[in-house]
């Protein structure tokens, strides 16, 4: 299964390069994502170089579906935006693919676990968007955490992961969605697993796949 990602936000050579390997990294077998930056190319895309408001969430899910809708579709078999929030995943009738989503992969899955299910976010915009989207999947959860954190901390897993820590030190089980699909999320020694959505979300397809080449 091919599978093309843009990042939601225009990132440049180097954390394109970051992002793309999380996704060499995190694929099972039978699964290739091809990243690209939204921000690249010719032309201003209109995507926002983070999600720190909620005009940047709106701005980013509309160049999402811009470039999907413009992206040649040839050699892929889904799309899947580079975002927890899942952009566009409402407007893809007009896609020439099925726009998968990692949060809604990675959230229903977890909600049905038979354990209370959480999230932390880097900031209130995209808590409040997440809290959003979760809601429209049917799911029941707590109101997203904020860890207050600045975009330079996403690449930064130390920092994130020491912020995340203090932030559910009150829990002693279930689940935490890490909301963000670029960082590497430290291994849970105690208390509530801390999950990756991204790395879930591309296992998930990863069954997918061979449950298809199974039927085949």
């Amino acid at each position: 299964m091919r599978i093309l990602s843009f990042t939601p936000i225009a990132v440049g050579e180097q954390e394109l390069a970051r992002r793309q390997a999380r996704y060499a990294e995190h694929s099972p077998a039978g699964i290739e994502v091809e990243l690209r930056d939204i921000g690249a190319g010719s032309g201003d895309s209109g995507a926002p170089a983070a999600l720190d408001t909620p005009e940047d969430v709106a701005a980013s899910e509309r160049a999402v579906l811009a470039a999907f809708a413009a992206a040649d579709p040839t050699g892929f078999d889904a799309f899947l935006p580079d975002c927890v929030l899942d952009p566009g995943i409402d407007d893809q009738d007009g896609l020439a693919r099925p726009l998968l989503g990692i949060g809604r992969l990675t959230a229903t899955f977890l909600a049905t676990q038979g354990a209370p299910l959480h999230a932390v976010a880097r900031n209130i915009a995209i808590a409040a968007e997440l809290d959003r989207r979760f809601a429209s999947y049917g799911l029941e959860t707590p109101a997203t955490r904020v860890l207050d954190l600045g975009f330079d901390v996403i690449a930064d897993d130390r920092a994130w992961n020491e912020t995340v820590a203090r932030s559910i030190a009150d829990l002693d089980d279930g689940f935490v969605f890490n909301a963000c699909s670029a960082v590497d999320v430290a291994p849970s020694t105690g208390g509530p697993v801390l999950v990756d959505p991204t790395a879930t979300a591309l296992r998930l397809l990863g069954l997918r796949a061979s449950l298809e080449g199974s039927a085949g």
